[in-house]
């Protein structure tokens, strides 16, 4: 199955670019927020290096942000680069939970494969297994109570497009059934 940036861009855009003026964009190096600005009249979700899995990393960031917090760039949130001491890194792990819950049942949806990310190349000692356990409890958590809205909306677009031969405006259609535009 081939997975092109042109097709998740184009479900993306097609379900949240209505209602909630908010594109995905390839970035550099660096995956970034950025709201809407005088600059710029829509909400930005930047994923690195046109990598497919940043792609879907990101948008999981942006499924559980609220309005709020959609509003801050970057989500309001801290990252601290490569080299995070334990404290630190237990830290990124528990902030990292949900959204890599959901980047893995994205990539489920649209069968692409899915590592746990521990981002931390500095000496610190990361248990990956402990914490690839921690993001399938919390996926089965998601498959039990629902994804949030957004995420349905897309995983189900993802599944239309990947799984089920729609089109790209026909899994758009489909997503916005689970999704309805925001009031």
């Amino acid at each position: 199955m081939t997975h092109r940036l042109d097709d998740i861009i184009a479900l993306f855009d097609g379900l949240f670019m209505p209602g909630y003026r908010t594109r995905l964009v390839r970035g550099g190096d660096e995956p970034l927020y950025l709201p809407a600005d005088e600059r710029c009249d829509y909400h930005r979700v930047i994923f690195a290096r046109g990598f497919y899995a940043s792609a879907l990393h990101e948008i999981s960031h942006w499924c559980i942000a609220g309005a709020r917090r959609r509003q801050l760039e970057d989500y309001g949130y801290w990252y601290l680069p490569d080299g995070r001491d334990a404290a630190q890194q237990r830290a990124f792990e528990n902030a990292e939970v949900a959204p890599q819950a959901l980047e893995l049942l994205l990539a489920e949806a649209c069968g692409h494969a899915f590592n746990v990310s521990v981002d931390n190349l500095g000496e610190v000692k990361v248990d990956r297994d402990a914490f690839r356990q921690r993001v399938e409890a919390r996926a089965a958590r998601y498959r039990e109570e629902g994804l949030p809205p957004r995420a349905a909306a897309l995983a189900a677009a993802l599944r239309a497009y990947y799984h089920q031969g729609y089109s790209r405006e026909g899994a758009i259609e489909l997503g916005f059934t689970y999704a309805p535009l925001p009031a």
